[in-house]
């Protein structure tokens, strides 16, 4: 199937050509018919799977369309609610792309920096509004943003809000929007209690899943290596001496985690950048413009503030610790292999990450590889860790 099977319309064709997209991924595939039609939708899709263009598109068309006919509604017509300033500002870009042949307004708004200019924008009218939730609350209770006349509302990455601690903030926004609305709401897990606010503001949805959770992407290459923690940053830095490796996304569990390995990198002649929510909004955009670049081949980062970054042709990822939840270790290795595309995901387990490694892997319904006579090799490696975890029913 192709783009122009899905029933859009030629200016957002032209844009998606421009951009260079011929053929709609799963997601999209299956889902842009369904919000076209004004259905509710419960996604559920992992990170990489082009879920951003399955919600940006249909609105864009149905906006368009509603101008084309006359009807001009007060106020913001499209809430898009996303828990990360980062991707917040990626899908604003991609609602500009998107839309570049057509006159819709959108405006990004998020925390972390001055409000004046977000303030001034909004003023001039605005059909699209992307938000995050705290700067969205802010600017309601400031008596900035009025959500009464919103007809599609979008909730992005559901999951995360919850593990960011958003989740109220989310229903209060959610009390404030007209019961008569559209809602498109994705998610890449369903704990309970996502699931309880799906069910609560969704009517009669219809329910889109790709790829679940407990798997990868099959063009994604797998390793483990046992190492003795303080040995971490040199298996690191050794295998970042392969000088074939020209971009590397590395994870660590904290932000102290995060800056101590940047400056162990720097010392070993490596350039290195951190990016989490202690930093500036904007070091963290520098500091991901100079990946994306590739100026910076090594950005290390923590789940939140990575959760947003969608890097094109990111080779490797690096897991430097193990995530405390399997389902984040998915999450993580999905920034490589996206759109079909090969990558290799290295984790590193020492003694005390054993049992994290064991929860992974009865996720995953299967042993992740081990690669063996490394320099930094655990001199006692237990047994049990390689025990094959079984496979799901």
């Amino acid at each position: 199937m192709l783009f122009k099977d899905l029933n859009l319309i030629e200016p957002i064709l032209r844009s998606l050509e421009t951009e260079g997209y011929t053929t709609p991924t799963p997601i999209q595939e299956k889902a842009i018919p369904i919000a076209l039609s004004g259905k509710d939708l419960l996604g559920s899709a992992q990170t990489g799977t082009g879920k951003t263009a399955a919600f940006a598109i249909p609105i864009l068309q149905q906006l368009h369309k509603a101008k084309q006919v006359g009807k001009q509604y007060k106020s913001i017509k499209a809430l898009i609610l996303t828990p990360t300033r980062e991707l917040a500002i990626q899908i604003d870009e991609s609602i500009a792309a998107y839309g570049r042949n057509l006159d819709i307004k959108h405006l990004v708004i998020y925390g972390g920096v001055a409000q004046n200019a977000q303030i001034t924008a909004l003023r001039s009218g605005i059909d699209i509004l992307v938000a995050t939730p705290g700067r969205l609350l802010d600017f309601m209770e400031q008596g900035f943003i009025n959500l009464a006349f919103v007809k599609i509302f979008v909730l992005d990455e559901a999951d995360r809000m919850l593990d960011m601690g958003f989740i109220y903030d989310v229903k209060a926004i959610i009390a404030k929007l007209p019961e008569k609305r559209q809602t498109l709401f994705f998610s890449a897990t369903m704990p309970n209690e996502i699931a309880k606010l799906a069910d609560s503001i969704l009517h009669e949805p219809v329910r889109v899943e790709v790829t679940p959770v407990s798997s990868t992407s099959k063009t994604i290459v797998q390793s483990m290596y046992f190492v003795e923690k303080t040995e971490k940053t040199n298996l690191l830095i050794h295998i970042l001496s392969d000088k074939t490796i020209e971009r590397v996304l590395v994870f660590t569990r904290t932000k102290h985690g995060a800056d101590k390995v940047v400056n162990e990198l720097k010392y070993a002649g490596i350039q290195a950048e951190a990016i989490h929510g202690n930093k500036s909004q904007n070091a963290r955009q520098k500091a991901l413009a100079n990946f994306k670049s590739g100026e910076t081949p090594v950005l290390v980062a923590t789940d939140i503030a990575a959760r947003g970054i969608d890097i094109e042709n990111l080779t490797h990822v690096i897991n430097y610790g193990l995530p405390s939840e399997p389902e984040t270790y998915i999450h993580r290795i999905g920034r490589t292999g996206r759109a079909g595309s090969n990558g290799i995901a290295l984790s590193f387990c020492d003694r005390e990450e054993m049992s994290l490694l064991r929860d992974i892997q009865k996720l995953l319904g299967k042993t992740v590889p081990v690669v063996k006579g490394h320099p930094f090799q655990m001199a006692v490696v237990l047994q049990d860790a390689q025990k094959k975890s079984p496979k799901k029913p």
